[in-house]
Formats: structure tokens, sequence, C-alpha cells
């Protein structure tokens, strides 16, 4: 069983606009922002509203409706960065790689040949914002 959920964690603050992110989709059930230490050109994070320590945790309408927006936010990465493929990444808690503990996908658009980076490297501010605009400017509406 996992420990409960602490709403105090980054991307909670996040959520309450206590931290700023380079958004790059908002509804009622998600948030999707640029990972702040990308391992790929284009790294996305989306994450419930609901406080949802990990996938175990959240409510299944919730991940049903959260992996509505995963997938289209993936179409809008892979279209703004002209990317081979996609990876897509989500950890359970510490022995699954889980750092912060509210759950998130990451969404990294993949090239041929291209490894990712290692992770711990922060990203260049301006770059971020270049990037999450990007990826708005390829968001089709979405049709849920």
């Amino acid at each position: 069983m996992s420990a409960a959920y602490d709403p105090n964690n980054i991307f909670g603050k996040i959520l309450r606009g206590e931290i700023p992110a380079h958004k790059v989709y908002e509804d009622d059930v998600a948030l999707a922002f640029m990972d702040i230490m990308p391992r790929a050109e284009g790294h996305v994070l989306v994450i419930p509203k609901e406080g949802a320590r990990g996938l175990l945790d959240v409510s299944p309408a919730t991940l049903g409706e959260l992996m509505k927006r995963v997938q289209h936010v993936a179409r809008a990465v892979q279209a703004a960065f002209q990317a081979d493929g996609l990876t897509l990444h989500q950890f359970n808690e510490s022995a699954g790689g889980q750092v912060i503990y509210h759950l998130h996908f990451h969404l990294l658009p993949r090239w041929d040949g291209v490894a990712l980076r290692p992770p711990g490297t922060m990203a260049d501010n301006e770059r971020l914002a270049e990037q999450a605009g990007k990826i708005k400017a390829a968001l089709t509406p979405f049709e849920g």
C-alpha cells in the first residue's frame, strides 16, 4: 500500500499556481506542461487535476479521461517536433522510479538514432517557452 497523497508536492503547487510552469494544455481534468529537466527536446508532463499519488490511487473515471488527454497532447508533441516516435513513461513509488508523488505521464518525442539525455539537467527557460509554443500551435481542438 502506498503512502497518502500530499498536496504540497511540486505538481500540486503548479496546479494551484504557486509555482510557474510552461503550460501546453489545460482543462478541467488535466494539465500538461514542459518538464524543466527534459530528457529530450519537447519533453512534456501530463498530470491529473485530481490529487493522486500514482496509477493505483487515481479514480478509474479520472484515469480514463486523463489518458484521452495524454494521447491528445502526444499527437501535438509528435507533430510539433516531427518526431519518429514517442516514449511514454509513468513511474510508481520510489522502487518504481517515482520522484514526485503526484501521478504524471512523461511524453518524450524520439528520433531514430538519438538517445535520451541523462536525467537531472535543467533546461533553459526561454527554450522551454519556445517549445511550449510549438506544441500549443500543433494542438487540435480536444474532442474527448
